[in-house]
């Protein structure tokens, strides 16, 4: 068997790497693609769970089996949460980032 020359790999991918410019130059990362599909699918399943637990506290409130501080605190958290992006935006926006 032959050995493979590690000098010369390495120079063949140098010269493809510079004859073909747009392989270097990647538009966007199999991490940002994978990270975008992963959130976009985490909402999808989070959304109408935390639709369900504001039902759930708010009839457990009304019953008078939980404090309507726990309902207020829950829709709070979610509202950070899902509005997250917005928030982030509005504070770079407001400190001009």
């Amino acid at each position: 068997m032959r050995q493979i020359d590690t000098a010369m790999v390495r120079k063949a991918a140098v010269v493809v790497l510079v004859a073909v410019p747009m392989l270097a130059f990647a538009q966007q990362s199999p991490f940002d693609t994978g990270a975008n599909s992963l959130v976009t699918f985490a909402l999808a399943i989070a959304t109408p769970i935390a639709i369900l637990v504001v039902i759930g506290a708010a009839i457990a409130a009304a019953v008078g089996r939980i404090s309507w501080g726990w309902v207020v605190g829950a829709i709070v958290g979610i509202a950070a949460i899902f509005g997250s992006p917005q928030i982030v935006a509005w504070i770079r926006g407001m400190f001009g980032v």
